[in-house]
């Protein structure tokens, strides 16, 4: 099998990138609504303490890293190479943020993990398929 034959495996790439652009997606909309909402902030009791987020602050980082998500995933489905790159940096980055909301949101956090790594694999071990399928 050469460098560049594609293979069943390649679904892997196509995974990473709809979950990439989904994720994005969701974002851009909490951001536009937390953005577009009224100024406020949000508390939040866990066992540890008392979280404060600021509405408008979550909803810019939450459109930008949408925008972010939405063009690393339509790159990815391109081929691009960088797109991988990018894409693995934006998904880690994720996965450490969400070990920040455990003890918030446990179940959704691990299951944001979990996905995380599922992307990483995928683009990390079965991304260069990508490029090679859509030559």
């Amino acid at each position: 099998m050469s460098e560049t034959e594609t293979t069943g495996w390649v679904g892997w790439g196509w995974f990473a990138g709809i979950v990439l652009l989904t994720a994005g997606i969701f974002d851009v909309i909490y951001g536009l609504m937390a953005v577009i909402g009224p100024d406020s902030a949000y508390f939040v009791t866990g066992e540890g303490g008392l979280f404060l987020f600021d509405i408008a602050g979550w909803g810019w980082w939450h459109l930008i890293s949408g925008a972010l998500l939405i063009i690393v995933a339509l790159a990815l489905f391109a081929g691009a190479t960088w797109a991988r790159v990018i894409a693995v940096i934006l998904v880690v980055l994720n996965a450490v943020s969400q070990l920040f909301l455990l003890p918030v949101q446990p179940w959704w956090s691990l299951t944001i993990i979990v996905l995380d790594i599922l992307v990483i694999y995928a683009l990390t071990v079965h991304g260069r398929e990508l490029k090679a399928a859509r030559a």
